[in-house]
């Protein structure tokens, strides 16, 4: 496995492969990978001649408020993770070599105004620009994301689509923990009591899943969803709602296919999760 901290570096690599007619799958992380990571690369390594696991802490993704300083950190167990999968190649570039004195970023209209992107404004638009140049960089023919968020899939999904990138972007789903916790870098946040605490989330998905049906007012679903959150004294719910899958817009009735989402602070560690549902064919 090799390991590259510079753009001309990762260039080089991945423009020989694809003089040599490699296919090659790239999955974008901001390190301290997980099992929800591993499953993206190894479904890179069963579709693909060559892998390339991109771990860069984005910081044009972060407000000022947020957690960029206090995210977790371990190259050298991801490198450890990564090699023990098959990945070909780890790209880890500061961020000076990113990001030199940037003035031009990607943005996407409407997809990003809502939920994440209407509570974190700055965050759609630094991964829209990062996903961007790392397609450029290491000129993909896949691409992996997981599901458990969902919103940027979508939205990742629409601009390569609409900036015509020559890449397949594909959903992977999501990975739990034993007791439904949607794998996340953030859990290493949550103390103990709070650990206890953070799977009310899947128990509100399990509730969705349960009582979703056609033409039911998205109103009564949020509505039931955020009960079984209010029974947990440690959650603070921002938001719960059910959106149009394509468009990632609110839906007052349950007459489409929809995201169903939502975004939950256990004590100050911000989790999200989701389900997709899909109206039943005629």
């Amino acid at each position: 496995m090799q390991i590259a901290t510079t753009v001309a570096e990762a260039k080089h690599i991945t423009r020989a492969w694809k003089r040599e007619g490699q296919t090659i799958g790239l999955v974008p992380t901001m390190g301290y990978l997980h099992e929800g990571h591993a499953s993206l690369i190894e479904r890179a390594r069963r579709e693909n001649d060559r892998v390339v696991v991109s771990v860069f802490l984005n910081p044009i993704q972060f407000a000022p408020t947020e957690d960029l300083d206090r995210y977790p950190r371990d190259f050298d167990r991801d490198c450890k993770l990564c090699e023990e999968i098959g990945a070909d190649l780890v790209f880890h570039p500061d961020p000076a070599e990113m990001y030199h004195d940037p003035h031009a970023y990607v943005n996407i209209d409407l997809l990003s105004d809502t939920m994440d992107g209407a509570a974190r404004p700055i965050h759609f638009k630094g991964v829209c620009t990062v996903v961007s140049k790392l397609f450029n960089i290491t000129q993909p023919d896949n691409a992996y994301f997981g599901q458990k968020d969902a919103q940027q899939l979508a939205i990742v999904k629409k601009f390569v689509e609409d900036l015509n990138f020559d890449v397949k972007v594909n959903g992977c789903p999501i990975v739990r923990e034993p007791d439904g916790l949607a794998k996340s870098s953030r859990n290493t946040y949550l103390s103990p009591e709070e650990r206890a605490a953070a799977p009310v989330l899947f128990r509100a998905v399990q509730r969705g899943r349960e009582i979703i049906a056609p033409n039911m007012k998205a109103s009564e679903l949020e509505a039931q969803m955020k009960a079984v959150l209010a029974e947990e004294p440690l959650a603070d719910t921002e938001y719960v709602t059910a959106v149009d899958a394509l468009t990632m817009q609110p839906v007052e009735t349950i007459d489409r296919n929809v995201l169903v989402a939502m975004a939950v602070r256990i004590g100050t560690t911000r989790l999200i999760d989701n389900f997709s549902y899909e109206l039943p064919r005629a």
